[in-house]
Order: structure tokens, then sequence, then C-alpha cells
């Protein structure tokens, strides 16, 4: 078995956040790795076509600073850095593999809903950084909260 010296966690942001990050973190952790998050963020541009006429930027700006909030939040209690926080802006996969690359990471971690049939096993993002990626990726089943 391999030993993992740069954990990359990719989080949406959800209240299911968490539960990867734990799973990252104790990997990180067993390897004396480490760990970094990433959001991805698209921008509104591609969320909308790119055809509305007004200026889109407050809105965008409003949307980074609260992620960037959500990012720390949920980085603060395992004690995650802030240079180790990232948020970036464009298409998720493209984003998190450019990343991975860019820090020499070789495990990418992110979250799956488990959802029935094989073609939704994993959500459009977790499929693209499985397909892309050229390291480990670990698929982390979200649990439903009770």
């Amino acid at each position: 078995m391999s030993q993992y010296k740069h954990v990359l966690i990719a989080i949406d942001l959800t209240d299911e956040s968490g539960q990867v990050i734990e799973k990252g973190k104790a990997i990180a952790d067993r390897n004396g790795a480490k760990i970094s998050l990433i959001h991805a963020l698209e921008p509104l541009g591609f969320a909308y076509g790119g055809d509305i006429p007004m200026d889109l930027t407050s809105i965008q700006d409003q949307l980074e600073q609260h992620a960037k909030d959500k990012i720390a939040e949920l980085a603060a209690p395992m004690n995650i850095p802030v240079d180790q926080q990232h948020l970036l802006v464009g298409m998720p996969d493209s984003e998190i593999h450019r990343l991975a690359k860019d820090q020499g990471v070789d495990l990418i971690v992110v979250g799956s809903h488990g959802r029935h049939g094989l073609s939704l096993l994993l959500g459009s993002t977790s499929t693209g950084v499985l397909h892309g990626a050229k390291c480990d990726v670990l698929a982390v089943r979200i649990q439903k909260e009770d």
C-alpha cells in the first residue's frame, strides 16, 4: 500500500462536507501527509450561459466571500491552515485537477451520494475528477444524517 504525502479534499460546502473532510483527514493523519481543502466555484456566467445583460461581479464577489467563510468554518475544527484552504473559480473538475498537479497531490478525496445505478454512483463533479485524475481518487459515500 502506498503512503500518501499530500491529500486534497474536494468539498461542495454542503452540510455533508464534514464527512468527506473527516475521512480525508484520517487518511492524511495515518500517512503523516499534508492536507488541503478545495472548493471550486463555477462563475455565474457559466451557470446562466453568459448572455445576461447585467454585471454579475458584485454577486460573484459575494458568493466567493461566502465560500471562503464556509471553507474556514469547515477547516477550523480539523486545524487545517488557511494557506491549505483553496477557493478556485472555474469548472470544478478542471480546477481540482490543476491544483492537484500544481501541489503534487497523490490522493484526491471527493464525496459521493451513492445513488442507484452505475451512471448515478458519483455526481458529475466526482465523475469528472475520477476520469481526469493523475493520482488516486477516493469517493467517500455520504451518509444521511438522521
